[in-house]
């Protein structure tokens, strides 16, 4: 590319960056920032632990805007200074590159989180995955999936903890559920709800033939825990049981897993991954509750597409998105129609670009490439 044609990518580039700054409206967010600093200073602020660490995760999260917010202005500056370089005849284009991949980054996450506004996008997400059609070849892709959302949230600084897991015959899982508490993760992981398709040479055939495999993911919010759920002790019916799958004798020998079943609306839920009975008990609770928060505003929500649409049945003609990796290698989401080649680097958590798309898609209704900045503005 010439200095110009660089320029004019740029220009688009610096005008998308404006429109999300925009957004940002660092001004009130400052002001947020103020009135919490006189809250904190308050000397009474640390009498009520739960209300005071409610505060503080306020402020990391506006801090979070204001230096995102500096940062696209550094990198405007620096680009600039970068060009005025180059109309002097140096050589800037390595630098370049590099500065602008920083900001198209930056600024794909930032309009990412503008394409957020569903009421319970903010909060963290329980995962649930479970393999269909495909036996071993299945479950193994169903740990694959697994392990695919613990490190995109490993890259993203979020906490997760698999809560139940059921190994599989030989290999993979039957089923697992994980907690990913962190901002926005039921927002973005809305994309993952449906059928993840694979094709690939089966390294359990000894013929190394093609198999093509299929797993579900489900995604709910997992709720803050000032939401009221009224969850009567009768209506519960509690199972306690000895985990399966490693974690030493302690697990093995006792009775420490617990299983949850909410009677009237048939919601059942489990953990087993603590060694005490009595965590196990708090975690499965907490999960019950995000369930049933999720009945109660699906039945609300009766006249709009509930999230459980989604949940087909995982098998051939019902995936959103494939995941090829023989005789070529592409992932590509039948929705946005979004595509990547770089098979390996998504299945390791790298999976930003994909979920914007998808996100674009929701909000405006058209697929990768089709969408313009106005759209997203709208």
């Amino acid at each position: 590319m010439t200095l110009v044609e660089l320029e004019r990518e740029y220009l688009a580039l610096r005008q998308q960056s404006e429109a999300v700054r925009s957004y940002l409206d660092i001004p009130s967010k400052n002001k947020q920032l103020a009135v919490i600093e006189e809250t904190i200073a308050d000397p009474g602020f640390w009498n009520n632990q739960e209300a005071s660490q409610k505060v503080m995760q306020e402020r990391k999260r506006l801090e979070a805007f204001v230096a995102q917010d500096r940062s696209v202005s550094t990198l405007v500056s620096d680009i600039d200074t970068l060009f005025e370089l180059g109309r002097e005849g140096e050589d800037i284009g390595a630098e370049l590159a590099r500065e602008f991949d920083k900001l198209r980054k930056l600024v794909e996450h930032l309009e990412t989180n503008m394409l957020l506004s569903g009421e319970n996008d903010h909060c963290g997400a329980i995962v649930t995955i479970h393999p269909g059609a495909g036996g071993t070849e299945s479950q193994d892709w169903a740990e694959m999936l697994l392990r695919m959302y613990l490190r995109w949230s490993e890259r993203n600084g979020f906490s997760a903890a698999v809560t139940d897991r059921l190994e599989g015959e030989g290999a993979g899982i039957k089923s697992a559920t994980v907690e990913i508490d962190g901002e926005n993760c039921f927002g973005l992981l809305q994309s993952e709800i449906g059928v993840h398709r694979l094709v690939r040479i089966s390294p359990f055939d000894a013929n190394a033939r093609r198999h093509t495999s299929f797993a579900s993911v489900f995604v709910i919010p997992l709720i803050d825990d000032d939401v009221k759920i009224d969850i009567k002790t009768e209506d519960i019916r509690i199972d306690v049981f000895r985990a399966s799958g490693a974690g030493g004798q302690h697990v093995n020998r006792t009775e420490s897993a617990v299983r949850f079943t909410h009677i009237p609306t048939g919601i059942v839920v489990q953990c087993q991954n603590e060694r005490s009975q009595h965590k196990n008990r708090a975690a499965a609770l907490k999960q019950l509750r995000a369930r049933l928060y999720e009945y109660e505003m699906d039945k609300r929500r009766a006249a709009e597409k509930k999230l459980e649409d989604s949940k087909a049945d995982a098998n051939f003609g019902s995936q959103i998105r494939s995941y090829v990796l023989a005789p070529y290698r592409m992932v590509k989401d039948l929705r946005s129609r979004y595509s990547v080649g770089d098979v390996d680097r998504l299945l390791d958590g790298d999976m930003e670009d994909m979920l914007h798309a998808y996100l674009v898609w929701k909000k405006t209704g058209k697929t990768f490439g089709e969408t313009s900045k106005d759209d997203l503005a709208d």
